[in-house]
């Protein structure tokens, strides 16, 4: 089964991917950056390795100025717990406007979770692209 754990962790998970979803929809880089762990990673192919939560918000506070307006989409695929360790697969659909363009980019990340004080924090987040699309505005 692709979902397993307590229906509490698991909701607490779908909040931690919607908090994250949200943050980015508003532009929200402290809101953003506290859905990761301290030591967190980030890996994004063909864009760079980021390490430690300070590291991944700059890159992240650089890499939005270049989308304004975007909508972020996110939806678990699964989800398995095992204790205080979670592996999450998500998906994602993001919309902006750049150039004068339409895009939307989908994708999929492969994510590790851990209960860190308390409450489900991003510790490893790897994205993988699945599909890009533009058009006129």
């Amino acid at each position: 089964m692709v979902f397993n754990g307590s229906c509490e962790d698991r909701l607490a998970l779908r909040d931690l991917l919607d908090s994250y979803a949200d943050a980015v929809c508003r532009h929200d880089a402290d809101g953003w950056g506290a859905t990761w762990h301290p030591d967190g990673e980030w890996i994004l192919p063909g864009f760079g390795h980021f390490v430690g939560r300070d590291a991944i918000v700059a890159t992240w506070r650089s890499a939005m100025a270049n989308f304004p307006g975007i909508v972020f989409q996110a939806w678990p695929g699964s989800i398995e717990i095992d204790g205080d360790h979670a592996t999450m697969r998500s998906y994602t659909a993001e919309s902006y406007d750049r150039d004068g363009r339409a895009h939307r980019d989908l994708g999929t990340y492969d994510d590790r979770c851990i209960r860190h004080e308390g409450r489900w924090l991003f510790v490893r987040r790897v994205f993988t692209p699945l599909q890009r699309w533009q058009g006129p505005a």
